[in-house]
């Protein structure tokens, strides 16, 4: 029912948009670290729900709400942009903290853990752009089943996200021992990470796309 050429281009797009710095990324390697592995696998099981939570709304018609309603499409354009160019303040101002420096955090219980794995996906500007405008251009209308292509397709980036993000919560102890010791690299990180998340910013702000493929 969908192609190789749509399986292989949303798994190259959500490959992309998995490596780039965002928030789910920052707040599972918070919680790996400052909890352990287990905690990050709860958090990630959250982002997990969080992604079903877009990709059945957008299947079911949000995209028909934003190009209705376009003001409500650039009201959340809007906001994700300011979101994201916090966390980019947040690592490049001065006495910044890098995300794999390990900080004092109360333990949060697994119920808390996996509801602010669901809220921090629901409040990602990359989550929401993605089911909206990307996935949709992956959709063939003459295959039929339009809806069915949409989850299939959602679940192709569902997968490769949960899986490159459990390499992450694994590996999040491990990169942060090997950057505590390397102060400069440290520094280094916490620079990448805020610029990427600057550009990301800057970039959902102009972009003058429409919300939805027809």
């Amino acid at each position: 029912m969908i192609g190789m050429n749509a399986v292989l281009g949303v798994a190259v797009v959500s490959l992309g948009m998995v490596l780039t710095p965002g928030p789910n990324m920052m707040y599972l390697v918070s919680r790996s670290i400052t909890q352990g592995r287990r905690a990050g696998a709860i958090s990630l099981a959250g982002v997990a729900v969080g992604f079903i939570v877009y990709l059945t709304a957008a299947n079911l018609g949000l995209s028909l709400v934003f190009l209705a309603v376009p003001q409500l499409y650039v009201a959340v354009k809007l906001a994700g942009a300011a979101y994201l160019a916090w966390l980019a303040w947040k690592a490049l101002k001065p006495g910044g903290v890098s995300v794999f420096s390990h900080q004092d955090l109360a333990p949060d219980s697994p119920r808390r853990l996996f509801s602010m794995g669901v809220l921090t996906n629901l409040l990602n500007p990359k989550v929401a752009i993605m089911y909206v405008s990307l996935i949709p251009q992956f959709i063939d209308p003459a295959a039929g089943h339009t809806l069915v292509q949409g989850f299939l397709l959602g679940g192709v980036q569902i997968s490769i996200s949960l899986v490159v993000n459990l390499a992450i919560v694994m590996a999040a102890g491990t990169i942060a021992v090997f950057l505590a010791r390397r102060p400069t690299w440290l520094r280094v990180q916490r620079y990448v990470m805020g610029t990427v998340l600057g550009a990301l910013a800057v970039k959902l702000a102009t972009d003058r796309a429409p919300a939805a493929a027809t």
